[in-house]
């Protein structure tokens, strides 16, 4: 009898849980920022809460918390219940580089989050100023090689990916750029136009607009394959780096914790999400990669993106400082 009890009350139970996670949302979801409004984190947030409020009948709204580099508004979502009502749009620099970068860090991205989707991604770009001796990476590396600790390359600030990505760069061609850091993307590409810097592995966002203009030159896209926007640039992997590959990503996630059948559900509409083509044409002009994931396979991805990025960090020697 104890036994019977014991099996009737499990089912009531789950069968009470199945009926929660089957209302999923049944109030106002927050999707977290951990940047100011206005930059690429924020744009793409509010057309994945306009698509999910959409399709779920429920309301999603966005709530910008930004401060330390992403942490701040990480944090917030690791802390938070782990029912989905508070949702994180994390990136590589929250999620792959701080945890090596940072040993103060309040949160552990694996460990305190469960993956939903990735979202978008993009390569970086290597540009140089319009009159830097070097129109192809090629000459650049020889260049480079021929003054070293003298070619500068700007960055938005220490620690960020494009930061790293110039030390990555370091590594596979053996050149010894030295890295300036700005206080924000806008900074960079502007001294990088006036001459004051010569190179930056600049966001495709931020650099794709001086690119086409004629300030500043392209020499090569940090994915492994040729970005459609920039069809006439090389890989850096295609110009004598195999394997080479530098990603800006972006991707949904909730806290740990959460129930797999809401982690499911919401996967299922953020793909839906992504491949509407309002989505795809709006984001794609601005040179993302629009890509969803399983949970399983994002989450795969950011445990190989973590010691990747790690082992940059201690060859580089960089810190935060």
């Amino acid at each position: 009898m104890k036994k019977l009890l014991q099996c009737v009350l499990g089912c009531a139970l789950g069968f009470g849980a199945a009926q929660v996670h089957a209302q999923y949302p049944n109030k106002l979801v927050r999707i977290v920022v951990p940047f100011p409004p206005g930059g690429s984190t924020d744009l793409l947030a509010r057309k994945l809460a306009e698509k999910l409020q959409a399709s779920m009948g429920q309301s999603f709204i966005v709530e910008n918390k930004p401060g330390a580099g992403g942490a701040v508004g990480s944090e917030f979502v690791a802390k938070a219940p782990p029912d989905a009502y508070t949702l994180l749009l994390g990136v590589t620099g929250s999620h792959a580089i701080s945890v090596s970068l940072n040993p103060k860090l309040p949160y552990h991205p694996l460990k305190d989050f469960a993956p939903i989707s990735m979202v978008v991604s993009a390569p970086l770009v290597i540009v140089v100023g319009p009159g830097f001796p070097a129109n192809t990476l090629a000459e650049y590396v020889m260049y480079a090689k021929s003054k070293p600790e003298q070619v500068t390359h700007s960055s938005p600030g220490n620690g960020t990916s494009m930061h790293l990505t110039g030390e990555m760069f370091n590594l596979a061609a053996g050149t010894k750029l030295v890295h300036v850091p700005y206080k924000g993307s806008a900074g960079a590409v502007n001294d990088l136009i006036g001459g004051q810097v010569q190179s930056m592995f600049g966001d495709f966002l931020v650099v794709l607009p001086q690119v086409k203009a004629g300030r500043i030159k392209a020499l090569g896209v940090t994915s492994l394959k040729r970005h459609p926007l920039l069809p006439d640039v090389p890989t850096v992997a295609e110009s004598g780096y195999p394997g080479f590959e530098a990603l800006s990503w972006q991707g949904l996630f909730a806290p740990a914790g959460t129930p797999p059948e809401i982690i499911a559900k919401l996967n299922a509409e953020t793909l839906k999400a992504l491949g509407s083509e309002d989505f795809r044409e709006t984001f794609a002009k601005q040179g993302f990669l629009v890509a969803g994931s399983t949970p399983q396979e994002f989450r795969a991805f950011i445990e190989a993106e973590i010691p990747k990025w790690a082992r940059i960090i201690k060859a580089g020697g960089v810190t935060l400082q």
